[in-house]
């Protein structure tokens, strides 16, 4: 019996860990699956060693921040040499993962990545660490397996896990009546990311932009597809400024995005999510002044990329638009928005685009095909 720890740490690894899992699983019934990890992967069968939602520090600062990562370094080495695991899964999340390959390589344990880090787009030197410290990589784009083929790192395209996430199709009309909005007149949904800080910064952003939206268009109704590592007693005091009422779904993001006719996102992987969805968006980041001066410093020398997001990315153009820092304002998120519902041109030009991003992520299918290569990896 194959015994596998899958590690991840934010609410995207969490979707992406209860796939594999799954997937390891109809593989193979008797494998025991442990991880870090939140209610997704926990549902899907993988006996939890510490909820995914208390090791995600990304954000703090001071030496809290320094404190919590310092005690988690030490949890995961001790997890690590607890069993003689036969695979430990890394998943997504490379600022910490990274690290803590390097103590479940020294444990003496084989190492998969799965969704791996995005050396393409930046800090492509931290293909030595990889080299070093990961067995087996599992890469969900199809032009970054040259890259790890190049760099003589054992490597697997899988496909892009988003694919078997998302429905073929969803009943909008069906979804409008289970959030109890009416089949008919705009709806748009919001999505103000998966960490805490993210959403102390973004929401109000967003409140600004509905209130804008409302005046112009009052019958237009607001969901917001609350992730599950973001808490009501976050979330709940944010809304409670807006005048405008948002109603709040939890965990259901693709079904929000699929009743929406917009979906204002905070850059990350629901940008993809919409797009696989299909429905039109608009991307927008903000973080504070200090982290974004030294990101513009880290960008002079080590980002490759002209873009943030992964829509964007994958069709090697702009199909979104991308408003970032000091452009990332509820004014400017309103005037967006408005441009791109009330031009019927733009608005299905876009939905033409992101059909055509969804296409080049290849067929649905990744997870099972991680799982069999995890499978083989523990069979080694």
């Amino acid at each position: 019996m194959a015994r596998i720890l899958i590690v991840t740490g934010e609410a995207s690894g969490d979707l992406h860990g209860a796939n594999l899992a799954k997937a390891l699983k109809a593989c193979d019934p008797e494998v025991s699956l442990a991880g870090v990890g939140g209610r997704a992967m926990e549902a899907a069968g993988v006996q939890l060693v510490e909820e995914m939602g208390r090791f995600d520090v990304i954000g703090m600062v001071g030496p809290l921040a320094l404190v919590s990562i310092i005690r988690r370094f030490f949890m995961m080495r001790r997890l690590f040499r607890s069993k003689r695991w036969d695979t430990v899964v890394f998943i997504d999340h490379p600022g910490l993962n990274l690290r803590f390959a390097y103590f479940a390589k020294a444990a003496g344990l084989r190492v998969v990545y799965y969704i791996a880090p995005q050396i393409w787009a930046w800090a492509p030197y931290r293909i030595w660490w990889i080299k070093q410290r990961v067995d087996h990589v599992l890469v969900i784009l199809p032009f970054e397996k040259a890259l790890y083929d190049k760099a003589g790192v054992p490597c697997t395209f899988v496909g892009h896990p988003i694919l078997d996430a998302v429905a073929d199709r969803y009943d909008r009309a069906g979804l409008r009546k289970k959030f109890g909005l009416p089949s008919e007149g705009r709806v748009i949904a919001l999505l103000p990311g998966s960490r805490a800080h993210e959403v102390q910064v973004l929401l109000p952003l967003l409140v600004e932009a509905v209130e804008g939206l409302a005046r112009r268009e009052p019958e237009t109704k607001f969901l917001l597809a609350q992730a599950s590592t973001i808490h009501d007693n976050l979330l709940h005091p944010l809304l409670a400024t807006s005048r405008v009422p948002i109603t709040v779904v939890k965990e259901q993001a693709n079904e929000v995005m699929a009743s929406s006719d917009l979906v204002l996102v905070a850059s990350g992987t629901a940008t993809l999510q919409a797009a696989v969805v299909g429905t039109p968006m608009v991307l927008f980041y903000r973080t504070t002044a200090a982290t974004f001066l030294i990101a513009n410093l880290v960008i002079r020398f080590v980002v490759r990329v002209k873009w943030i997001g992964l829509v964007n990315l994958v069709a090697g153009r702009t199909v979104v638009p991308e408003l970032v820092q000091t452009a990332a304002t509820g004014q400017r998120l309103y005037k967006e928005a408005l441009r791109i519902l009330e031009d019927r041109f733009v608005y299905d030009e876009m939905k033409r685009d992101l059909a055509q991003v969804r296409a080049a992520l290849g067929e649905p299918g990744a997870s099972k095909r991680a799982a069999e290569a995890v499978l083989a990896v523990c069979r080694l």
